[in-house]
């Protein structure tokens, strides 16, 4: 199979779809591999070291796109490139479509069959290829958070001027988690280990109970109602939310109300504004321009937060990405899929209809089942 790899256009994304350690497997696996030029410069992995390991170099992604038969890409296409996807394509990616409708009405148009990789799904809950992003996201919730913290004479707004841990006679900071998830427990983790007092929010008992077995007396714990909610946000210096509902858009946890009463230049992080954030007052910003201001509190809201250390990142991603990519390139992905129903489960178009339900139902679309769109 011919597998693209064109160079991502998201704002401040650096992170490529494969490593040349990735090329080179695939090649012995009898698979052609093309690369757009300079799609891995920004994560370290310059044009040599993927020509060394037995790809070939295109110059646009126009051709990348034209004669590849499955694209993996590490963000969701953008409007630039909804023209170059087509029916009998497959297209492996992350998505967050429920948080998308453009995206997900362009990739109905072209036909594209795509997949996602944070809807692939194993029978016990787990997301195996969100799972590295998310442990990456929750660990710079914490220092992202901590930065905006810090006092500023200019820019979009001034932190409390807090440092995180404290020192010996001034109390830390006060961070609030909610969700205990996989990234808010590496936001837990973070955080707890830079000294800062720390409470966990959770719907889920068993995932506080977890928590508490993890971090022991460092951190408190409770069950997340909007009254408990209400009161931790009121002296929070930093709250980080990292909630998520697979493959659909994720619930304003956090009402602007809220945020209005919360302390002058608190910080709340937004892990969840790739899915449509989970607070009221989310909106999407840039690595250029991380911030903004509601109510006198702080607001980070990249969509793309891994990408800011892209060498990690897309070593990480891959290291999970690759068994499915080599499934779909060798079995061909309805064969792929029928062996593997967690790489079913990521199924979300095909054939210009959508055929994951949380999606559908994000956007009042019709939707068809994996197993029709198995059987053609």
């Amino acid at each position: 199979m011919r597998i693209g790899v064109p160079k991502e256009i998201k704002n401040g994304e650096l992170r490529v779809a494969l490593t040349p350690l990735a090329v080179n497997e695939l090649r012995v696996q009898g698979h052609d591999v093309l690369v757009e030029r300079g799609a891995g410069v920004g994560s370290s992995m310059p044009d040599g070291e993927f020509v060394a390991a037995g790809a070939r170099i295109l110059d646009r992604a126009e051709d990348v796109w034209a004669e590849a038969d499955l694209v993996v890409k590490v963000k969701e296409p953008l409007a630039p490139e909804y023209e170059s996807m087509r029916r009998g394509q497959v297209l492996f990616t992350y998505l967050h479509l429920a948080a998308s409708l453009e995206c997900t009405e362009a990739l109905l148009s072209s036909g594209v069959t795509a997949i996602a990789y944070e809807t692939v799904e194993r029978p016990d809950g787990s997301l195996p290829l969100l799972a590295p992003m998310s442990e990456v996201a929750g660990r710079l919730a914490t220092q992202v958070g901590a930065h905006a913290l810090q006092a500023s004479a200019a820019g979009t707004g001034s932190g409390r001027g807090i440092l995180l841990g404290g020192v010996p006679g001034v109390q830390p900071a006060r961070v609030v988690v909610i969700g205990a998830g996989s990234a808010g427990t590496h936001a837990t983790a973070v955080a707890v280990g830079m000294g800062a007092r720390v409470t966990v929010l959770d719907r889920d008992v068993e995932r506080l109970r977890a928590a508490h077995v993890r971090f022991g007396s460092r951190i408190s714990t409770a069950v997340s109602t909007r009254t408990e909610l209400e009161q931790t946000l009121t002296d929070a210096d930093l709250v980080i939310g990292a909630v998520l509902v697979h493959g659909a858009r994720a619930p304003h946890l956090v009402s602007s109300e809220q945020v209005s009463r919360m302390l002058p230049g608190s910080v709340l992080v937004d892990v969840a504004i790739d899915q449509g954030g989970c607070f009221e007052d989310s909106r999407p910003t840039t690595h250029d321009r991380p911030t903004y201001v509601v109510h006198n509190s702080i607001i980070y809201a990249v969509p793309n937060m891994p990408s800011v250390v892209p060498h990690t990142s897309t070593h990480a991603l891959v290291n999970v990405t690759l068994p499915f990519v080599s499934a779909v390139a060798g079995k061909g992905w309805r064969a792929a899929m029928r062996d593997d129903p967690a790489l079913a489960m990521g199924l979300n178009t095909w054939s210009g209809q959508v055929t994951h339900g949380p999606v559908a139902l994000a956007h009042a679309l019709p939707h068809v089942s994996v197993e029709n769109a198995l059987r053609g």
